[in-house]
């Protein structure tokens, strides 16, 4: 490889649109200007003494692509450089990200403390998968920090959370959290996919694992899957890196490629989604059919102050219910023209998904109730339009 300009002692310096732009760029001897793609399962050694001192460890090279690659080590690189972190780790989705985050440290008789407003995978792992492997786990309600109190009153060894929640973007005080878990022995793990890296940073309020689906906002095109997973050396050492290594849950080059790319304009696309997401929730609260909308940064929102408190901006999901059952929430639905049906979100296009019946279908109707996602409820993820035809179309679909 050659001296790149790129990671020399100014990326101290660089503010964060300079790193999301430039951090981590390693050019090859080719000195191109994008990002290379390194398609490669496999790396050549120049004599079976190098192979050998390659995988004892005492020299730093690439050695093989499931455990590092140099393309998805660029992306690695600038995203840690974004949020803050020592290291971070690149994995094939999102749910890898969280599943690796959590077992790699975990074992039998462990337990495991989360917030019950979850995404339907992550709920999964934590109602279901867990354990199946003799993991203790306990769903608590995760606004509440007496709570939290109670749960991890008789310790843990880490506790889960997302904030905002999906879809009802519930917000967790997580200093807060993060105080009464360190006092309690337990690692913080946090999924910040509704807020992405440039909307909050959880380990500057105390958190000390984050995770992320890149598939969302760092895309932020619909384009690939990716997932990630940020800490400190010493978990990554510990725990993180053989777990991956052995386990396989790899990122594919290309995808880190296009990851890398979507880094670039992260902070631009997520002020204009905030933007756009803040002009449909106050559109939303002032039609008549509509029960409530759920946005942290409306003043209607019961944890508004501490949204304010602990993030930089809202994001870009608007979540709202409808007067009515679930056969004319598929109505409106279906009345649509612009904005597309779709269990994704983060998307430059808005996609709007019917949870109860998509992303948490396989909890039981007593478990959505109590998470408030009845059949009435809509998560509206905005993209990046004109607000004004988002409103036209909702309109329409409204009187339709």
């Amino acid at each position: 490889m050659s001296a790149n300009r790129s990671t020399g002692g100014g990326v101290k310096t660089w503010r964060q649109q300079t790193r999301m732009v430039r951090g981590g760029l390693a050019r090859s001897g080719f000195e191109e200007t994008a990002e290379a793609i390194y398609m490669t399962s496999g790396y050549v050694y120049q004599s079976a003494e190098e192979a050998e001192a390659a995988f004892k460890g005492e020299v730093t090279r690439f050695v093989y692509s499931r455990y590092a690659n140099p393309t998805v080590a660029m992306f690695e690189e600038r995203l840690r450089l974004l949020e803050g972190a020592e290291t971070c780790r690149g994995t094939a989705s999102g749910m890898a990200a969280v599943f690796a985050a959590l077992m790699c440290q975990l074992k039998a008789g462990d337990r495991v403390v989360s917030s019950r407003a979850l995404f339907g995978s992550c709920h999964y792992i934590i109602a279901e998968i867990l354990p199946r492997y003799g993991i203790e786990t306990q769903l608590i309600d995760g606004r509440d920090l007496s709570a939290w109190e109670a749960a991890l009153a008789g310790g843990a060894r880490v506790i889960f959370l997302e904030t905002p929640s999906n879809p009802t973007l519930e917000i967790i005080d997580l200093a807060a959290v993060c105080e009464l878990a360190h006092k309690a022995g337990a690692s913080v793990v946090v999924d910040n996919v509704f807020a992405s890296p440039v909307l909050q940073q959880p380990l500057q309020l105390g958190a000390d694992i984050v995770v992320y689906s890149a598939t969302k906002h760092i895309d932020g095109q619909g384009r690939t899957m990716g997932g990630a997973v940020l800490g400190t050396q010493q978990f990554h050492d510990d725990h993180l890196n053989q777990f991956l290594r052995h386990t396989g849950p790899s990122m594919s080059p290309f995808n880190a490629w296009t990851l890398v790319k979507g880094l670039e304009t992260l902070e631009m696309r997520m002020a204009q989604h905030c933007a756009n997401a803040r002009e449909i929730a106050e559109f939303l609260e002032s039609q008549s059919g509509i029960k409530r909308v759920l946005y942290p940064g409306l003043d209607s929102h019961p944890q508004t102050a501490l949204a304010r408190r602990q993030m930089q901006d809202f994001g870009s999901v608007v979540s709202f219910e409808i007067e009515g059952d679930k056969a004319r929430a598929f109505r409106f639905l279906n009345a649509l023209r612009l904005i597309d049906i779709s269990n994704n979100l983060g998307d430059a296009k808005s996609l709007i998904t019917h949870p109860a019946t998509t992303t948490h279908q396989r909890l039981k109707p007593e478990e959505r109730a109590e998470l408030g996602i009845g059949d009435d409820l809509m998560r509206l993820s905005v993209g990046l339009e004109d607000p004004a035809d988002l409103k036209e179309d909702l309109s329409q679909a409204f009187n339709a």
